[in-house]
């Protein structure tokens, strides 16, 4: 079962003792204390779980060109499966999310995985959200493609994090009660250059991709730390 990460007053120190390397310089985030907060390693990407929310608070990745490049060459799984390491009152099923009009929207994009267990394991349900289906296939498919895009013109490591925020009033699907993030956001650093900004979407179909953040906004908005002091 995925260790529970333990909090420590207001903020969670976390570990991921096990995948350090999705982390720039192998040092897990701080982030607000939760409740059933869990942590996951897969082979391409790492997974903090939200057991109330049963979606992920956010899910790290190291990407750099070669990797992408081998990505070219892995065929797409599609096959979704819930995370068995997951309590089953924390995780969300498949039938959680038929009929309920959402995507089953990656936050470690199924194109960005390396090999075809990463590609296999990017279809745990640990790692999706729902989400307006329009807006997974359109702007957020263009900050995808073009965090892809930096990553193959960038000279070596890039860090990205990807996850969900919640707005108090966020509406649940199925039986299980998945929350439905009201805004998902994307953080991407360059750990060459040390630049760093972040994409912030409604989850709504009258989403725009438009220009990013700044990190420090997104930090102040957020509380998440992902990033060494600068």
């Amino acid at each position: 079962m995925a260790p529970l990460a333990v909090a420590s007053g207001p903020r969670v120190q976390t570990r991921f003792a096990q995948c350090p390397q999705f982390f720039p310089g192998g040092n897990p985030p701080v982030v607000p204390s939760s409740q059933m907060l869990r942590e996951l390693c897969f082979s391409a990407f790492a997974v903090l779980h939200n057991g109330k929310a049963k979606a992920p608070v956010f899910v790290a990745q190291r990407l750099n060109r070669k990797m992408l490049l081998q990505a070219q060459s892995v065929a797409r799984a599609d096959k979704f499966y819930p995370e068995a390491r997951l309590p089953a009152a924390e995780r969300a099923e498949l039938d959680d999310y038929r009929g309920s009009g959402y995507s089953r929207g990656h936050m470690a994009p199924a194109a960005d995985m390396h090999t075809p267990e990463a590609m296999a394991q990017s279809f745990s349900l640990a790692n999706m959200v729902p989400q307006d289906q329009r807006h997974n296939g359109g702007a957020w498919s263009k900050v995808e493609d073009d965090t892809r895009k930096y990553v193959m013109r960038a000279a070596g490591d890039v860090f990205v994090f990807t996850g969900t925020v919640y707005d108090g009033r966020s509406m649940t699907i199925g039986a299980g009660r998945v929350a439905v993030p009201s805004h998902l956001y994307k953080v991407v650093y360059d750990a060459t250059t040390g630049r760093a900004w972040a994409h912030w979407q409604a989850n709504s179909p009258q989403s725009r991709a438009g220009p990013p953040m700044s990190y420090e906004e997104f930090e102040m908005r957020t509380g998440l730390g992902f990033l060494p002091l600068r």
